[in-house]
């Protein structure tokens, strides 16, 4: 038997006097041996992400390592000096990280950031490192690899920013990689795609991958070992179709049977009664958002001055109904965001009607928005960019009721009931949003979205960074709050198979236009389209296929 790449023996975590346990992580061991894919799951706050940051040596200052040995190629990793830690990290061991924009420098081009690891780690020369920047950028299937190399991270979509940060942890072809939900903000076809560079690098380089993840179809496809934990300490663990088809521990039972399937929820008679009851004496239903024939065209100028038009989305329209959600699908850089974004007013669009309610505000100024703006809210993908960390979460959840005239004291009760709602303790309105999950963040978005009492909830990728079992949850939370106040919902998603339980209607997306949209249970059981057809013949196989 080979030598284990990475041991970690008994390892223990404090936490701050006053957390709500004494330990992040409690008595963890694990071994990973070359060309193995250990899979972590647990739910947000389980000690996943802190037992990966301990082995990269990027603890917060806070937590401290109490007990325990972690051990890399024979190295102890806990006492290696910062120094040392540095060489490790990039040429023995590389982490790709869940939010890419707080993994990527704003001020940088990506280019520059990932030639920055070459020129740290290797002498190479300057043509070199580009030629092999370049060439990793196709490997992680980025269009137009010369221009990504210029483009700074705020010019590309969530996924896109991804693939780079994976780019730069695999570049120098470490003997451990360390993935902290990597497939998170990527669509299924590039997901796809990653997990194949994952494993070719496997294959040519023996090395071992720590893959934390919550999406149990990924989990199904790529572990060869599984590890489950919750609050801090090892549940279950051992070959994947043991831990995936015969859980002996009620949490891991939880957890699996949390799992959404691609076999879409019959919701029409629920929507529909939904509808009837938000507009009861209505002859013909208003949509609450609407777009016609929305477009948005971005120019820019080359070296001479002349000007050349990108067409992010062409002629993309949808209709939004009391208690209806609309799904909108496709790969990353396909015109959803974008499309969303016009709908509510985020950016201008070059084209098109859009309507909330019965006000027509494709050509309203900001000023004239302002008022209506309560009756459309939205839930970003990444909460670290949408939550201010200079205030509270308490201070974030009333600002907008207040802003739209309700009461202090009437806010303050509306934030205690939300965060109720979103599983999480009324306590923790006193803290910031540091001092939470990436998964607690989140929830804490989609309550301080819901205090401003919006008619439709506009979600961009918002259970994208939550474990299944919250993530079911958060939907089921969504569908109460539809059936009590006929919210209609627009849910951007690159997962399919929550599409398929939360939608009445999916819209599939591809190069800024719509390819086919229909009911769900029809879209799914017959899609026409042939870029349809390949974006669900993408999607991991899940436990059924097991």
């Amino acid at each position: 038997m080979a030598a284990p790449i990475l041991s970690v023996h008994n390892l223990s975590v404090a936490l701050p006097a006053g957390g709500d346990r004494a330990h992040a992580v409690h008595n963890i061991s694990l071994n990973i041996e070359p060309g193995q894919t250990l899979c972590v799951v647990g739910e947000s706050g389980s000690g996943k992400s802190v037992m990966a940051t301990t082995v990269m040596g990027l603890l917060a200052r806070e937590l401290k390592p109490v007990a325990g040995q972690v051990v890399l190629q024979g190295e102890s990793l806990l006492e290696a000096s910062s120094a040392r830690l540095r060489q490790l990290r990039g040429q023995a061991m590389g982490m790709v990280f869940q939010e890419p924009m707080t993994a990527l420098n704003p001020v940088m081009t990506c280019g520059d950031q990932i030639d920055e690891l070459l020129t740290t780690h290797t002498d190479w020369p300057a043509d070199k490192r580009r030629a092999e920047v370049r060439q990793m950028l196709e490997h992680v299937r980025l269009p137009d690899p010369e221009r990504m190399m210029r483009s700074y991270p705020h010019q590309l979509s969530g996924g896109q920013r991804q693939r780079i940060v994976i780019a730069m942890a695999v570049i120098l072809k470490p003997a451990l990689l360390i993935c902290d939900e990597p497939t998170t903000a990527l669509d299924v076809t590039t997901q796809k795609e990653i997990l194949k560079l994952i494993a070719q690098l496997q294959k040519e380089q023996g090395s071992a991958v720590l893959f934390i993840t919550h999406d149990m179809g990924v989990v199904a496809e790529i572990a060869d070992q599984v590890l489950v934990m919750n609050q801090g300490e090892a549940v279950e663990s051992g070959p994947r179709l043991q831990v995936l088809k015969h859980p002996t521990q009620p949490y891991t039972q939880q957890l699996l049977a949390a799992v959404p399937s691609m076999t879409p929820a019959l919701r029409g008679e629920r929507s529909a009664a939904n509808s009837e009851a938000a507009a009861p004496h209505s002859q013909e239903r208003l949509a609450l958002l609407s777009g016609t024939a929305v477009s948005k065209t971005y120019l820019s100028r080359d070296w001479m001055g002349r000007s050349h038009p990108t067409h992010a989305l062409l002629a993309a329209s949808v209709a939004i109904h009391a208690g209806e959600t609309v799904g909108i699908v496709g790969e990353s850089g396909s015109g959803k965001s974008t499309f969303a974004r016009c709908l509510i007013r985020l950016i201008d669009p070059t084209g098109g009607q859009i309507h909330w309610g019965d006000h027509e505000v494709a050509s309203l100024n900001e000023r004239a928005l302002r008022p209506l703006r309560s009756q459309v809210q939205v839930v970003f993908q990444d909460p670290n960019r949408s939550l201010n960390p200079r205030r509270t979460v308490g201070q974030s959840l009333i600002e907008g009721a207040l802003n739209f005239g309700m009461g202090l004291a009437q806010a303050k009760a509306l934030a205690e009931k939300l965060m109720t709602q979103v599983r999480l303790p009324v306590e923790a309105l006193r803290r910031y949003p540091s001092q939470f999950s990436g998964g607690q963040r989140q929830r804490i978005a989609i309550a301080r979205a819901l205090a401003c009492q919006p008619k439709v909830l506009v979600a961009d990728e918002a259970v994208s960074a939550l474990d299944v079992s919250v993530q079911a949850q958060i939907l089921v939370l969504l569908r109460e709050i539809q059936a009590e106040f006929g919210l209609g919902v627009l849910f951007i998603t690159h997962d399919l198979r929550v599409a398929a339980q939360l939608c009445d209607r999916v819209i599939v997306m591809n190069q800024g236009k719509i390819v086919e949209q229909g009911p769900t249970t029809e879209l799914y059981a017959n899609p026409q389209d042939p870029y349809t057809q390949r974006l669900f013949a993408s999607a991991p196989p899940g436990l059924e296929a097991l």
